[in-house]
């Protein structure tokens, strides 16, 4: 096994995501992650806790990248502009490995009750760098949360939609996630 080959993280994030889809969480040990990725376990457990984190890989960079496209978004922008900011900001940053992990992704965390508990905190994390980054803007809670939220709801609809489509469909993920959070925009109207 090479021991220092660049992109250990995203091998051993392809590697588990094709390993939870083939034979299932349960039955799939770090052991045969860091085989299928090349690595040795000690290199697994520098980049992730346990098999779960392989889920949430980027998780921190993509709250990252969200809370900085709305701080970023031009001062008179409303909240859901800013959180529109936000999605385009983070798709700038997904390319071909995220979108083709999509399918085989959503497949795995169908399959287990561990990985759905690990993607509702993942969307909790998201919802709260978004919340944070309203709030510094000067939105109100309620307002700040409710933006937040729907950014979620489109980030994680437009990623499915994206990465469902035809592969001649090179617009990439941004038009697909904003497209998503028009759509609630528009529902929002209908509440009342």
């Amino acid at each position: 096994m090479a021991r220092w080959q660049p992109g250990a993280r995203e091998r051993l994030v392809v590697a588990a995501v094709d390993l939870f889809t083939e034979q299932g969480y349960d039955a799939t040990t770090v052991a045969q992650i860091a085989e299928r990725a090349g690595v040795t376990r000690s290199t697994f457990f520098r980049h992730f806790s346990d098999k779960r984190e392989v889920l949430v890989a980027g998780q921190e960079t993509l709250s990252r990248l969200l809370a900085e496209g709305i701080a970023e978004a031009p001062a008179g922008a409303g909240p859901l502009e800013a959180v529109a900011a936000g999605l385009e900001r983070a798709s700038s940053e997904m390319g071909p490995v995220n979108r083709e992990l999509g399918p085989r992704l959503k497949a795995a965390v169908a399959a287990s009750a561990e990985l759905q508990e690990r993607d509702a905190l993942k969307s909790v994390g998201l919802a709260s760098a978004m919340t944070t980054a309203l709030l510094a803007r000067g939105v109100p809670g309620p307002i700040a949360h409710l933006a937040a939220e729907m950014g979620v709801l489109a980030f994680k609809r437009g990623y499915a939609e994206w990465s469902e489509a035809d592969r001649d469909d090179d617009r990439g993920l941004a038009p697909h996630a904003l497209a998503a959070l028009e759509d609630l925009r528009t529902a929002t109207t209908k509440l009342s």
